[in-house]
């Protein structure tokens, strides 16, 4: 069966979204360095649910116990796991921003058995992996995580993989339009914006 063309639901404006959401779009737009996202315009129609998922999202990333470039590395497994180009073409940006190479973001689409990777990363990506393929970890890798993570870490790794499956499924079935391609905010601002982000997402985990 062929899939039409375009978003299913198109990206929402001030009428559709509300003053608040407009707000918060924009702000993520500034972050970015361009126009706000359309994953965000998009969700934000649900107003309510929109902001609830803000908090929550955030929470794990990038407010979250893991280091962003680890976060990164399992949300493009992800990506690449569900065929999510929208996802995998976003954190691509991000993943750059978080220190992962060219080389190496590339290399995430091999998996974990791939040449070059630390043993930390490849860990994480066997988990990505096994939690998709099953919607389990097997207790072999489970004890091998539980030596680099702590209980916290653990809990938080599940959910980061299992967040971002759910929304690379809703960008597909939402047939979310991709993004024109930024160069990114200037550096000072990205680096006060992420600040504040963090601070927010850890006090609401801790």
């Amino acid at each position: 069966m062929s899939e039409r063309p375009g978003p299913r639901i198109e990206p929402g404006k001030r009428g559709d979204i509300g003053i608040v959401n407009l707000a918060i779009t924009r702000l993520i737009g500034l972050a970015v360095g361009g126009a706000p996202p359309h994953v965000f315009t998009t969700l934000a129609r649900h107003r309510r649910l929109f902001r609830r998922w803000l908090r929550f999202a955030g929470a794990l990333m990038p407010g979250g116990l893991l280091a962003r470039d680890q976060t990164e590395i399992v949300i493009l497994r992800v990506a690449h796991n569900c065929g999510c180009d929208y996802e995998w073409h976003h954190h691509e940006r991000l993943g750059r921003s978080a220190g992962l190479s060219a080389e190496e973001i590339e290399r995430v689409r091999l998996g974990p058995e791939a040449d070059g990777w630390s043993p930390q990363r490849a860990l994480l990506l066997a988990a990505a992996d096994e939690l998709h393929a099953g919607r389990r970890i097997s207790d072999a890798l489970w004890s091998r995580l539980a030596e680099m993570l702590s209980e916290r870490g653990l809990i938080e790794l599940c959910m980061l993989v299992g967040h971002y499956e759910m929304l690379a499924m809703t960008l597909n079935a939402l047939q979310v339009a991709p993004d024109a391609l930024t160069s990114g905010p200037p550096s000072g601002i990205r680096r006060r914006l992420q600040s504040i982000v963090e601070r927010r997402g850890r006090s609401q985990s801790s």
